[in-house]
């Protein structure tokens, strides 16, 4: 059982993953999500700055949630959410199109690549290549 203090309220709570908030401010935080939600439905517009101050929300939550791909920016600008790979703005998520696809292209040709085989030298013996004997 892993007992942490919450960020938020500082409570003892039984903490299983993600965010180290109790339950109680889980739920506030998910409620608040979902009035940035509906408040960037009405002000597609809006920057971020803007949203943080009439929401009563930091900055730096609404750049997590942007990050973890529950918001999307209406277009990317500097003072959103910057490519982690080569610090282009970007609209959603955590790297910009450019960036995943070379990432992709990286992970495929690394799967692809074919593996050495490996020779052995004649004095060098395998575990299975002992001499046994039958009782």
């Amino acid at each position: 059982m892993d007992v942490r203090n919450c960020k938020g309220c500082g409570k003892l709570f039984n903490y299983m993953s993600g965010a180290q908030l109790c339950p109680e401010c889980r739920a506030k935080l998910e409620k608040k999500f979902s009035s940035v939600k509906d408040y960037i439905g009405e002000h597609p517009q809006a920057s971020i700055s803007q949203v943080a101050e009439d929401m009563d929300v930091s900055v730096k939550q609404i750049k997590q949630w942007v990050k973890e791909e529950r918001l999307i920016l209406s277009e990317a600008s500097l003072d959103g959410v910057l490519c982690e790979h080569c610090g282009r703005p970007i609209t959603s998520g955590r790297f910009c199109d450019k960036c995943k696809a070379a990432m992709a292209n990286n992970l495929q040709s690394a799967l692809n690549r074919p593996r050495p085989m490996q020779q052995r030298s004649g004095g060098e013996r395998d575990e299975g290549d002992k001499m046994r004997f039958l009782r």
